[in-house]
This record gives structure tokens, C-alpha cells and sequence, in this order.
């Protein structure tokens, strides 16, 4: 595993309730800035809230006539409106990935730390929306349920569940499971969201199959769906150097990039790898926000979703 003393192995709950002053620039409300990833064509469908019925009155003038109530109005001879407000509570879940595969990093963070850092943001910005927030936090071989409750207790619980699952990835030669746990937690998601919840991916998308496609596509029916793909820039790219040595924490290996045109085939698999996710996920409508371990999360998604043109 390549990585250096600077690369964040573990993060904590301080540092994540940090995160909440950073949570902003960015929404995942349905109206999206003209250059967000999450508008226009690109964009799955953010159906929001939805509208409450709240009373019935008098028509008053500026009123949208769309709103007239025909029959209580042909009724007591008086125009009459109804009168709706936005439903202020919308469920959010979010799918966390803290796998083995996910315990990688070349250089400022883990993957596993990444994605962290994504769910802490997106909790905080959830809440800050009056939206309800839960949580999905998936290892090896467990899956952690948080309900969604629009409350800053569930947000810290969020933050303490990650972290303990984040910290868990640092036991001493902890063996990869054969269990096909991104479709698990896909099927478990598609039992707790029936309608109407916004969920929303993180993930490297490790054991990414046909199964995993047809669940989304399933989920995708009734619901909306994020997916945000966490990579280290090392997989895409291996560095111009003569040896390179990389470890699974308790082994090493001498690999030599240019002899054996390693960096070609990395580049082309890595590719071929997205590529194919990307484009099952939009044929179902599905936003893809990748999100690297280098640079700042706050500032990789207001680039991606938020205001900022990229």
C-alpha cells in the first residue's frame, strides 16, 4: 500500500464536526446551479420535498390561479385558493464504504478517510437544509443502520459510527471478506427506502457487478440516487519511477513501472473501470461526482455540484 507519513490513516469526530463551518457552497436540493453536475442532463430526479396542504382562503390578488379551488369557490360564489407549504423534512440516506478496499491512500488521505469526510459533509448539509439524514456505514463484514431523524443528535451519532468504522480498518492483517457487501447494503437500502429518499452513494465501488446494477436500477424507480466514486490519484496514474514498492500492510512487493509498461495498463483499466460504472449509472439517470484524495473534499464538491464554474 503506497502511501507516506503525511497520508491521514484514521480521522475523528472533532475534526469531522469541524466540517460543518464547511458545508456550504453546495446543495442536493432539486434547483442546481447552471454548472452542477447535478443539473440539467446530467441531473437524476431531484424530486425535493413535496408540498403539504395547509389551509383553504380567500383569493388575494398575486395569487396564482393554478391554486384556485374551482369547487368551494363555485360553491360559496367567492374565489378560494389553496394554500400549500413546502414539506420541510425530506429523508436522506447515505451509503458509506469503509471496506478494506477503501483503506488506501498514496499520498494526504485514505479512501477510507475520503469518504468520510463526504458523508460528515453531507450530513451537516442535509441538516442545515431541514432535511432528515441517516445513514448506511458498511465494512467487510458489517453494516451499520442509522434511521433518518432531522436532528444534530443523529448527525453526531453519524460522526461517531464513522468513526469507529474508520478506525476498525487499522487492525493488523484484516482479511479482505468474500461477501458481496455492496450488494448487500444495496438490498438493504432498497427494503428501508421505498419512496422518495434521496440516497446517495460513497463509495470505490469494489465488487461493482451486474447484481449491483440492477439494484440501483431498482432503487432508482421511487428514489433518487448520488453516486460519489472516491479514487486515489495512484490508481489512475502510477508515478515515472525505475522501482516502486507496494504493500498490503503486512507484505511487500518490487514492482518496476516502466519495464513492465505497468503505468499504460493502470491508466487503461482504471479508465475502462469508471468508464463502464459511469455509463450504467446515467443510463439511469444517476449523477456521478468522482472525488479524489488529494485536494480538499469541501472544495472538490462545491466544484462539482455547487456554484463555482469548473
Amino acid at each position: 500500500m503506497p502511501s507516506s507519513e503525511t497520508c491521514h490513516h484514521i480521522t475523528n469526530t472533532v475534526d469531522l464536526m469541524k466540517l460543518r463551518h464547511r458545508a456550504r457552497g453546495f446543495s442536493f436540493l432539486p434547483k442546481q446551479p447552471v454548472h452542477s453536475l447535478l443539473s440539467g442532463k446530467h441531473s437524476s430526479r431531484l424530486r425535493g420535498r413535496g408540498l403539504n396542504f395547509e389551509e383553504l382562503r380567500h383569493y388575494r390578488s398575486g395569487d396564482d390561479i393554478r391554486t384556485m379551488d374551482w369547487k368551494v369557490t363555485n360553491r360559496t360564489k367567492k374565489p378560494h385558493v389553496r394554500v400549500y407549504t413546502e414539506e420541510r423534512e425530506r429523508p436522506v440516506l447515505l451509503l458509506v464504504d469503509q471496506r478494506v478496499s477503501m483503506f488506501f491512500g498514496s499520498q494526504v488521505k485514505m479512501k477510507s478517510v475520503t469518504a468520510v469526510e463526504i458523508a460528515a459533509l453531507a450530513a451537516w448539509r442535509v441538516l442545515d437544509a431541514s432535511d432528515r439524514v441517516g445513514a448506511l456505514i458498511f465494512g467487510d463484514d458489517s453494516i451499520i443502520e442509522i434511521r433518518p431523524e432531522r436532528s444534530k443528535k443523529t448527525v453526531m451519532r453519524i460522526l461517531a459510527e464513522l468513526e469507529r468504522a474508520n478506525k476498525a480498518l487499522l487492525e493488523i492483517n484484516r482479511p479482505k471478506s468474500n461477501q458481496p457487501q455492496l450488494n448487500l447494503v444495496l438490498k438493504k437500502t432498497e427494503q428501508l427506502c421505498k419512496h422518495d429518499t434521496l440516497i446517495i452513494l460513497i463509495s470505490d465501488f469494489d465488487g461493482w457487478n451486474e447484481e449491483s446494477v440492477k439494484r440501483v436500477k431498482r432503487l432508482s424507480r421511487h428514489n433518487d440516487l448520488i453516486a460519489s466514486y472516491v479514487f486515489d490519484p495512484l490508481e489512475k496514474t502510477l508515478p515515472e519511477s525505475q522501482s516502486l514498492v507496494v504493500s498490503d500492510g503486512s507484505m511487500q512487493l518490487e514492482v518496476k513501472p516502466r519495464e513492465q509498461d505497468l503505468g499504460k495498463k493502470f491508466a487503461e483499466a482504471f479508465d475502462s473501470n469508471v468508464s463502464s460504472i459511469e455509463q450504467e449509472l446515467k443510463k439511469h439517470r444517476i449523477p456521478v461526482i468522482p472525488i479524489q484524495t488529494v485536494d480538499p473534499v469541501h472544495e472538490q464538491l462545491r466544484k462539482a455540484i455547487g456554484a463555482v464554474r469548473r
